[in-house]
């Protein structure tokens, strides 16, 4: 019997995620690990970098499915592909992993977080800092930097118990942290693998960032939890934000374009 091909990329985490959606399928799997633009260059392009690789094996028919973490997947799939699949979401919050004294030199390569820190810390130092999660962790305890933020579901999908959450006030994670989305050609099924409530939650989050016309270059912050929406988006430097709630997508995004968004999302890609 033919197993059904998953494909990953190689880093430890891909790879963690891909064994993830294995061990949930009914049927035999083995992975097929794909390089992809961003794990040959990751300071250059946008979300597409991390998954166009993947996609065109998917359309060639190399793989039968695609594994992502759904926060790297840009709004527009590659024609005739879908998100088939999402297991249940892990933990959507960042974390800081090390000490945010004043003047901390802080370590992140994401534009919505060097925006959150700064908006509630002005005094930090957010350096800009690239790497798989055990890299970032050798940099910091090389004294690169003094604290990182991190994913908190990353962090748990590879046994690192390290870090204190950041939950409230402006700190809105990004749209689909925690969820794994598979991508399949439309049609195709992945038995055993959805979890309704967090596709529903996705599909939801990605609304918003579309409708926002949101980038990975953009600060923005979406997450849908517990039959709420929040939403984030502020300059890279933190001096201006705006923080609201909504019921449904819908809702969001008229509350956070009412709040002056689209205004805001202008300035920063000026």
């Amino acid at each position: 019997m033919t197993k059904l091909r998953l494909g990953t990329r190689g880093s430890a985490l891909a790879l963690a995620q891909a064994r993830a959606v294995a061990s949930l399928l009914h049927e035999d799997a083995e992975l097929v690990t794909i390089t992809t633009a961003g794990d040959v260059d990751r300071a250059r392009g946008d979300k597409s970098r991390w998954v166009g690789a993947l996609e065109a094996a998917l359309l060639a028919g190399e793989i039968d499915l695609a594994v992502h973490s759904a926060k790297d997947v840009p709004s527009d799939l590659a024609p005739g592909t879908e998100i088939v699949a999402t297991p249940r979401r892990a933990d959507p919050f960042d974390v800081v992993v090390g000490d945010l004294r004043e003047g901390a030199r802080v370590g992140t390569s994401a534009l919505r977080r060097r925006s959150q820190l700064l908006a509630r810390r002005p005094d930090l130092d957010v350096v800009e800092i690239r790497g798989n999660v055990d890299t970032r962790l050798a940099k910091r305890e090389a004294g690169e930097v003094d604290a990182l933020v991190l994913a908190a579901a990353g962090l748990a999908r590879l046994g690192r118990d390290v870090g204190s959450k950041l939950v409230d006030d402006v700190f809105v994670p990004a749209a689909g942290q925690g969820v794994i989305a598979v991508q399949g050609r439309i049609g195709t099924a992945a038995p055993g693998v959805d979890h309704p409530a967090t596709h529903a939650a996705l599909d939801a989050e990605r609304e918003v960032v579309r409708a926002l016309d949101a980038s990975c270059h953009t600060p923005i912050g979406i997450l849908s939890l517990e039959g709420r929406m929040r939403g984030y988006v502020g300059m890279p430097d933190g001096s201006e934000w705006i923080l609201e709630e909504g019921a449904d997508a819908s809702e969001l995004t008229r509350r956070l374009l009412a709040a002056g968004a689209e205004e805001l999302l202008r300035a920063v890609s000026a």
